[in-house]
């Protein structure tokens, strides 16, 4: 059901003249987007970086209809409305001074995930680069991390397909409407994300790629997450934007380091000589960094409620209960056992849950 005042936050996005940062000013002064439409010329003139030029072109907006049209579109679509003020608008996102008033989702995730990462990277990637991609976000796959990119050729769509097979949510932000698909050959992936993920837009429905739209997109997909990793790219383009945004926001950014000939490196080994992203070493550090562990569940598995656990059992549990994980190598040399006799032990707690195996060949309790 198409609501009043979802006719009027979108007319404050459709208004000329009136940007992102203009309207978050219009909002401190007034409660709702129906009181911006419906003040005084004068009173809208007074506002610090509005004036009655704004204020002249939000008086004089009578696009109304159109906009209903718009929503009967979406809701036929299942595309959800955003507003910059709504629980379900990405929060993290909401904190930049030039998000995006007005965002259109279409997928089956939260906005607002636990854990978060832009994956971005250059189209004319190599394999290389694939396979650090495709490794990074398998080991992130035991912590149900959203992965968030920009459904282009390269980096991107790895890091979509990647995210689909490790059985992790993951986000294509567009810089175009949700009438379409661009490039046109993801049209397939996309559609796989919107069972596991989803398509996030500023732009209305019916609006075509434009290559003016691109450099706003990234803000979007350096802003939402927690952090983000450059894969590969060269010293100009659109990751690099991304990245530098991502750094202007305050966010955790991470470059993988390449070889100092190679193109596809330069704009890693920049924003690392730039001191605008860390150096990538691993996942394991990565998660450290970010404090991600420090937000995890506590423990709860308590040694004395499984008296039927044999001794050994409870040796192991108790290493794992002492760190969030533990390398397998690492139980061989607390414990002083044998392959086999640690295998064995290790195999009897996964079978009966209290233990899980992660990548890299380490453990956690459950």
């Amino acid at each position: 059901m198409i609501r009043e005042e979802h006719l009027y936050q979108m007319a404050l996005t459709c208004v000329p003249q009136i940007g992102s940062i203009q309207a978050k000013l219009l909002l401190e002064h007034f409660r709702s987007p129906k009181e911006i439409f419906n003040a005084k010329k004068k009173e809208l003139s007074a506002i610090e970086g509005i004036g009655p030029i704004r204020a002249a072109a939000i008086k004089s907006f009578r696009d109304f209809d159109e906009i209903e049209e718009e929503f009967k579109i979406m809701e036929q679509e299942g595309i959800e409305a955003l507003f910059i003020q709504d629980a379900r608008y990405p929060r993290k996102l909401a904190h930049c001074s030039d998000a995006p008033i007005m965002l259109f989702f279409k997928g089956n995730v939260s906005l607002n995930p636990t854990y978060s990462i832009s994956v971005i990277g250059t189209r004319r990637n190599t394999l290389y680069g694939k396979k650090i991609t495709e490794d990074i976000i398998q080991e992130l796959s035991s912590l149900g991390v959203l992965i968030v990119s920009g459904l282009a050729f390269g980096i991107d769509i790895i890091a979509h397909q990647a995210a689909l097979q490790a059985g992790l949510p993951t986000i294509g932000v567009m810089a175009h409407g949700h009438s379409t698909i661009y490039p046109s050959q993801h049209a397939s992936i996309a559609k796989k994300m919107l069972q596991q993920g989803g398509l996030l837009t500023e732009c209305n429905y019916h609006t075509e790629p434009d290559r003016h739209q691109f450099p706003k997109r990234n803000r979007i997909v350096a802003g939402m997450t927690d952090a983000t990793i450059v894969i590969e790219t060269a010293a100009k383009g659109g990751s690099i934007i991304t990245a530098e945004l991502a750094h202007d926001y305050n966010r955790d950014v991470f470059a993988i380091p390449g070889r100092i000939q190679d193109k596809q490196s330069e704009g890693c080994l920049d924003l690392i000589h730039q001191h605008k992203a860390a150096i990538f070493t691993n996942v394991h550090s990565m998660i450290e960094e970010l404090g991600w562990k420090k937000h995890r569940k506590p423990n709860e598995i308590q040694i004395p409620l499984f008296a039927e656990l044999s001794e050994d059992e409870q040796t192991i549990l108790k290493i794992l209960q002492e760190k969030e994980d533990v390398h397998v190598d690492e139980i061989y040399r607390t414990t002083g056992w044998s392959c086999s006799q640690t295998a064995a032990q290790m195999l009897h707690l996964e079978m009966k849950g209290l233990i899980k195996s992660l990548p890299g060949k380490r453990y956690t309790t459950n």
